[in-house]
């Protein structure tokens, strides 16, 4: 199965891997930090970058308890973090300025209305893959979409791509995901992406929490179509999802990675050497040769013959066809014997 995000992208079968560089919420409130963010992503040849569009009042209750990893209140924290939605049209002409796809995550109705004109695709969080409501608002506009499936069951997949399917969106891609942050390879489960691409046929990748850039170029090796990796432009800075994310330098190592990965992958067929192994093909394989001094018309026989590189001469499978030949001129010791000195 193929999306197709753009006349010149697409993410599925016979693509390259869709890299997302998340900038979520690691703009701290700053446009200018912002626009750093997306040629950082530009410089390390990601595919697309990708923002966060919620309001704390439609995210949290001012009721929800004290989450142990975090000093202040959830309500509170996301309301500090906000991405202004005014941004919204300057940070997609920045993007289509610098030839980067923009996206972004909504949390909410209007953020969907908002966006619908500004960006080729959607992304669903984990936490909102049980807001079916909100997935098939989101549908309804007929865009790609990409789900985060963090914490979910199977069934829970396939009621968020009902979802879909009911308001006449298939244009979907499920990325696995360990919610949490940053979180532990053990917990990763890489081996769900298989189930979940088995189940409903759709593009899988992997959004990854886990600190370095390891897990997500493994990810690619095992066929994700998509990597999703926070970045921030230095872990030191205030914010709740700097400590776990990576910093421009290791984007672009893990871009350059994922690539050299693909590129490794082949297409599974055993064909012979190819041009770059041509030399050594030549010069390294092992073939028959003389092990003495064979005289013309002399009758070779098995202690007459070695095998060593290179490969100029006969095959050393063809050992018992060449016992019992005379050989055609004087072989020499340590020469290749072919075919016409026999």
């Amino acid at each position: 199965m193929r999306i197709k995000v753009a006349d010149n992208l697409a993410i599925g079968d016979g693509e390259r891997c869709f890299v997302i560089a998340e900038v979520g919420a690691n703009h701290n409130r700053s446009m200018s930090l912002a626009k750093e963010l997306v040629d950082a992503a530009v410089e390390a040849k990601a595919d697309a970058v990708k923002f966060q569009i919620y309001t704390a009042e439609g995210l949290y209750s001012r009721r929800t308890p004290m989450h142990s990893g975090y000093s202040k209140d959830l309500f509170s924290l996301i309301k500090e973090i906000e991405t202004p939605r005014d941004w919204l049209p300057e940070l997609s002409e920045y993007c289509a300025s610098r030839g980067i796809v923009f996206f972004a995550t909504p949390f909410d109705f209007a953020a969907v209305d908002e966006l619908d004109p500004l960006s080729p695709l959607f992304k669903i969080a984990s936490f909102e893959l049980v807001d079916l409501p909100l997935i098939s608002y989101c549908a309804s506009k007929g865009k790609p979409m990409i789900i985060s499936t963090g914490l979910a069951t199977l069934g829970e997949i396939e009621d968020a791509y009902g979802a879909a399917l009911e308001a006449g969106n298939p244009n979907v891609a499920f990325l696995q995901c360990a919610s949490t942050y940053p979180a532990p390879p053990s917990i990763m489960n890489l081996r769900s992406m298989e189930t979940i691409h088995r189940a409903f046929g759709t593009p899988v990748g992997l959004s990854d929490h886990t600190t370095g850039i390891h897990i997500s170029v493994a990810a690619v090796a095992m066929g994700a179509k998509i990597i999703e990796k926070h970045f921030t432009l230095d872990r030191t800075m205030e914010g709740p999802d700097h400590p776990f994310a990576i910093e421009p330098r290791e984007l672009c190592e893990m871009v350059r990675q994922i690539r050299d990965v693909e590129a490794a992958l082949g297409d599974g067929r055993k064909l012979g050497p190819r041009p770059e192994e041509m030399e050594f093909y030549q010069k390294a394989r092992r073939s028959v040769h003389a092990a003495v001094d064979i005289p013309a018309g002399t009758v070779i026989t098995r202690e007459m013959l070695t095998v060593k590189r290179p490969g100029y001469g006969i095959r050393p499978k063809f050992v018992p066809l060449i016992v019992g030949r005379a050989a055609k001129c004087h072989i020499e010791a340590d020469q290749w014997i072919t075919w016409e000195m026999i």
